[in-house]
């Protein structure tokens, strides 16, 4: 038997068998180890804009929202006309309680598809929070 540590933990198949397994991992609702295969698939491929939002979708489901937001800013800097990657970016950001720095993504993503309701939604929420702590000064 061939001991080859550099391969030890790594997962079996190949990178879109990664995706996909962290695919179900995150739609059954295990986003942490979701999120520990992702990472090892966007290791693999970096470029990978598939991989590396549904790794921000599984940072933020498992409540890691800087992680979340880092990855959903990688992929609003690669595309800026990316609706969902503002809207990921915006939540992230208002999970971390910084509401200023999420109403503009979260206005971008509302603007560019305004018929997405959980994208309105969330950019009114934020926008309250922040007129209610103006209005606490």
């Amino acid at each position: 038997m061939i001991n080859d540590d550099a391969n030890v933990g790594t997962p079996g198949g190949d990178v879109y068998d990664w995706y996909r397994r962290g695919l179900a991992l995150l739609e059954g609702g295990d986003s942490a180890a979701a999120a520990q295969l992702l990472a090892r698939a966007r290791e693999a491929e970096p470029g990978s804009k598939s991989i590396r939002e549904a790794l921000a979708r599984a940072f933020f489901n498992s409540r890691h929202y800087a992680d979340s937001a880092a990855a959903f800013e990688g992929l609003v800097d690669d595309n800026p006309s990316d609706d969902y990657a503002h809207f990921g970016l915006g939540l992230a950001l208002s999970r971390m309680g910084r509401h200023d720095a999420a109403a503009p993504h979260l206005a971008m993503a509302a603007a560019m598809r305004p018929t997405v309701d959980h994208y309105n939604n969330a950019l009114r929420q934020v926008r309250a929070t922040l007129r209610a702590r103006e209005d606490m000064k």
